[in-house]
């Protein structure tokens, strides 16, 4: 069984993964911003996955006797985000609504997000790195 084959570790990857995700959307946005028409991208995850870990959603899931097998049923494993394009506002006279100051903090709260992730990430390999080392 792999150590790291975890909920909490799947999550805290599909996390990193949106969050690059957003920082690239992020990104293409910002230099897009004197492109007539252009129209401003989002990723959408975390909506996603409240969804998806709402227990009001019915699912079936499989009984397990032994933890080694398989996991049947609602998984947040599947769960990937999304690239959502606002078409419907304007903000500029040439028809593009990307605004610098906003895309600028997305950005920022988009940073410290993810290092955050990394930090846990970080401690839960270094609690691993301990408990297999016997110190």
């Amino acid at each position: 069984m792999f150590l790291w084959n975890k909920p909490g570790f799947n999550l805290m990857e599909r996390s990193l993964d949106a969050s690059a995700l957003r920082q690239k959307v992020i990104a293409n946005n910002i230099a897009n911003v004197d492109t007539p028409y252009f129209k401003r991208s989002d990723v959408v995850f975390e909506e996603v996955l409240q969804n998806e870990m709402n227990p009001s959603t019915p699912s079936i899931e499989g009984y397990r006797t032994d933890p080694r097998h398989f996991f049947i049923g609602n998984s947040t494993n599947m769960v990937t985000p999304e690239i959502k394009t606002d078409e419907n506002s304007t903000i500029n006279n040439n028809m593009n609504n990307v605004d610098m100051d906003y895309e600028m903090s997305l950005m920022a709260k988009n940073q410290l997000k993810y290092n955050v992730l990394v930090q846990q990430m970080n401690s839960e390999f270094k609690k691993m790195h301990t408990v297999l080392g016997g110190r």
